[in-house]
């Protein structure tokens, strides 16, 4: 298994430098860099003609080495994040890439990962009641709800979810904290205030992962509990709890434990539009700004940061296939 992983870790390295050489393609891609934000900005605002605004941009295109080519830019970048951690300068925030990436960073992954655990939690319990359950009342809603959750938009159960904590029962919506509390010390108040408004986004951002979680779960622990191993199990005398939970859910969650790997980075992007909607202090917003800005630095940062999520992510999802599955070896 160690031999396994170091391989794994290795592997992710140029699969990594190609992410990021087609992450800064794409944000290279639309004409134009945040220079020229600025340019439209000085004509619009400050009156300048065009020369002189071009004249600026220019000025400051050398200045921040926007005027080399871009095989010299992606070196500078790719080298800079490699050997000391540099990545980049963000023209939003006027700050470098990472403090502004760290400083949203552990918001962004407590809700993703919170979202992440309870979709795959609940939506796994649901999932084996309602195959135990079938055509029952519980499982007739179960799937409804599941329907529901696939079809409806993340940015649309927000908004719902806003709406009626906000008029029908007068709670501040938006954000983590109440204006109150913004800026306030940690106490317990703090925290429960937290509380209430931090479930909001888990439920939005996880909602869509519990319905499919549920749904594969029941139909594949329906199509193991028809194999002659589980009948077999149960002649022998096996208690129907041994032989469900010992005998078919451990193969039947085996499809979900692969797809853990992706899911996470997918749990991210869910969690852009959501904390937009929401007014959330964590990346969604800020890589929104960097696209429509042309920050390129910040997006591709951000970018390279999802990539680096799904290796990870993959290499978990097989080393808990193999801890769930005795017969999977990676020697």
């Amino acid at each position: 298994m160690r031999s396994y992983i170091l391989r794994r870790l290795i592997y992710a390295v140029p699969t990594l430098l190609f992410i990021s050489f087609i992450a800064f393609v794409v944000i290279e891609l639309p004409p134009g860099d945040y220079m020229t934000t600025i340019q439209q900005n000085l004509m619009a605002q400050a009156g300048l003609s065009v020369s002189e605004a071009r004249e600026i941009a220019d000025q400051m295109r050398r200045v921040y080495g926007l005027d080399k080519p871009f095989l010299v830019r992606y070196f500078n970048w790719v080298s800079g994040i490699i050997t000391r951690g540099d990545f980049g300068f963000s023209f939003i925030y006027r700050r470098p890439v990472s403090e502004v990436i760290w400083g949203r960073l552990g918001m962004t992954l407590l809700v993703a990962l919170s979202s992440h655990l309870i979709s795959v939690v609940v939506g796994v319990l649901i999932g084996i009641y309602s195959a135990t359950h079938r055509n029952s009342f519980f499982d007739t809603v179960a799937t409804v709800f599941a329907f529901i959750g696939l079809s409806m938009p993340n940015f649309f159960l927000a908004l719902v979810i806003m709406y009626v904590l906000s008029f029908k029962f007068g709670m501040h919506v938006g954000g983590f904290f109440s204006p109150q509390y913004v800026i306030a010390p940690w106490s317990f108040e703090r925290l429960v205030d937290f509380l209430q408004h931090f479930w909001v986004p888990v439920l939005v951002v996880g909602l869509a992962g519990t319905a499919r979680n549920m749904r594969v779960m029941r139909s594949n622990l329906l199509d193991v509990l028809h194999h002659q191993y589980v009948q077999t199990a149960r002649a022998k005398g096996l208690e129907e709890r041994v032989v469900i939970y010992r005998h078919a859910v451990r193969n039947a969650i085996q499809p979900l434990v692969m797809y853990l790997g992706i899911a996470l980075p997918f749990l991210l992007q869910g969690e852009i539009v959501t904390s937009a909607v929401m007014n959330l202090p964590t990346m969604g917003p800020v890589f929104l700004a960097a696209l429509t800005t042309q920050d390129m630095y910040l997006a591709g940062s951000f970018l390279l940061l999802l990539a680096t999520v799904l290796v990870i992510g993959n290499l978990l999802a097989d080393i808990a296939l193999a801890w769930v599955d005795p017969r999977v070896r990676y020697d």
